[in-house]
């Protein structure tokens, strides 16, 4: 297994420090934010944990579904993680499904500081569909998300090329589209991370501003 790669970026400081429900005001933050989307247990707390250098600052959970909040992490009083809820195998009803996704929409729409989407999929696997229309949603909000392929390191060096492949295709990712795996055991991928959270001068995408009222909105779930 290859090793840990040092990290480039110093952590003075990492804290959660606004959980948002369904029924929460989101925050009006002055500080760039960067959001991380994904199906449950694709990993989005250990890239959280590996970027900010700690070990369990965003807890993982053998109960899949279980982040049903939006949590904003603040890195160096410098700009937030957010961490929105996981797709695909909530056992909530479905009205409750639905409120978490009027909740997201209401996110990637109203902050004036979301500067990258940044959508997880399992390595391993070709996306599901719950991935594609999670890739197709964050597109209609005005956003190109930035492809993390999780489990890098379960997969062998010549399977890499292949499933890089599978990703784009399935997901119908352009040319320029960025797709970047990610190892939360070595951190491969955390330095390409890094350059697009620290990158000077990046707006924010105003195109999900005047985007029309789209009603009746659910994160992807699983089917039966």
């Amino acid at each position: 297994m290859m090793k840990e790669t040092r990290p480039s970026l110093t952590i003075r400081k990492a804290e959660l420090e606004t959980v948002c429900g369904v029924t929460s005001k989101l925050p009006e933050n002055s500080l760039r934010e960067f959001a991380f989307a994904g199906k449950s247990n694709v990993g989005k707390s250990s890239l959280i944990n590996a970027l900010v250098q700690r070990k369990a600052l965003a807890r993982t959970s053998a109960t899949p579904g279980k982040t049903q909040t939006i949590n904003f992490y603040n890195v160096n009083d410098d700009f937030y993680l957010v961490d929105l809820p996981g797709y695909g195998f909530t056992k909530a009803n479905e009205s409750v499904k639905a409120q978490w996704g009027r909740m997201v929409e209401r996110y990637l729409r109203s902050s004036r500081q979301l500067r990258q989407v940044f959508l997880l999929v399992d390595m391993r696997h070709k996306p599901t569909g719950d991935d594609c229309m999670m890739y197709d949603w964050i597109l209609h909000n005005g956003f190109r998300p930035v492809v993390v392929a999780t489990k890098l390191d379960k997969l062998k060096k010549n399977e890499i090329p292949k499933a890089r492949k599978l990703i784009r295709e399935t997901l119908g990712m352009e040319e320029g589209d960025v797709l970047i795996p990610f190892s939360a055991e070595t951190k491969l991928g955390r330095e390409e991370i890094y350059r697009l959270l620290l990158e000077p001068g990046k707006d924010c995408p105003e195109a999900s501003r005047d985007l029309p009222e789209k009603k009746g909105v659910n994160l992807p779930e699983k089917k039966a």
